[in-house]
């Protein structure tokens, strides 16, 4: 970095409008329109500035399985973890900020906060994302999953899960007409089309969508798509370290967040 130059993170974040786009894709996955809507902007000019977040490596762009003319973007918060820690430290070496410990405690005084995962089959993605949710909040977490259409559960879901120790090959898949009358303060839509079937829930919980794709769709075979399914992992292993760390924010601190 040349004196006098802010790092790319920086210049790249500074701008109002792909800041404001950053934080409301840090809640959640949105189609251009949505963030038009949001920032209160042209969509020509949103674009324009999701192309710069593209190029600069800290969004990420997926067609819409529901509807293949609407593309969802993704925010990369591994990826804005890192350019924050360094940006920080290319200003003095003590403000290079350390990494968030990797399960933070959610206080265990008051309610746990309950999650319900939803996909079209409740075979995969969602019994995944429920299981992960679990560990990586030392149960501090209280977390379902159901399907639109369920189908039994995948192997695969079951193999990549045991390399990780959980097991969860005695899980039932749920139809969420059987969750739809609990009482849930977060619900993640993991599959474009199932957001688009979400029912209303009691108490009108915040819903959160994370355009996953169907690993069960990326093979001929459960040995083909077994690659698929260990990227599906992963993915949410990121997304619910981040998610960990919201939760485990307090009430107040939760709720600026998801009105910004």
């Amino acid at each position: 970095m040349r004196d006098g130059v802010p790092p790319a993170f920086v210049q790249l974040a500074s701008h109002p409008v792909r800041w404001s786009v950053l934080q409301h894709l840090a809640r959640s996955d949105r189609a251009v329109s949505e963030l038009t809507a949001l920032v209160d902007e042209p969509q020509n000019l949103v674009s324009y500035h999701l192309r710069q977040l593209r190029d600069g490596g800290l969004v990420s762009a997926r067609r819409s399985s529901a509807d293949g003319r609407d593309v969802y973007y993704a925010i990369d918060l591994a990826a804005c973890e890192a350019h924050l820690r360094s940006a920080g430290g290319a200003l003095h070496p003590a403000l290079a900020l350390a990494p968030a410990p990797a399960r933070p405690v959610v206080a265990r005084s008051r309610r746990r906060p309950r999650v319900l995962f939803l996909c079209t089959g409740n075979s995969a993605r969602s019994q995944m994302a429920e299981a992960i949710l679990v560990q990586q909040s030392n149960g501090a977490v209280e977390a379902a999953s159901a399907g639109s259409h369920p189908k039994p559960l995948h192997p695969n879901a079951v193999r990549v899960m045991r390399k990780r120790g959980i097991d969860i090959s005695a899980n039932r898949t749920k139809h969420l007409d059987e969750l739809a009358s609990q009482r849930f303060d977060l619900v993640i839509t993991l599959c474009d089309r199932v957001r688009e079937v979400c029912p209303e829930l009691p108490r009108h919980p915040e819903r959160v969508h994370w355009s996953i794709a169907d690993p069960a769709r990326e093979g001929d075979t459960d040995r083909a798509s077994l690659p698929a399914f260990e990227r599906t992992a992963s993915e949410l292993e990121t997304r619910i370290r981040f998610l960990v760390h919201q939760l485990a924010a307090p009430p107040h601190r939760r709720l600026e967040h998801a009105t910004r």
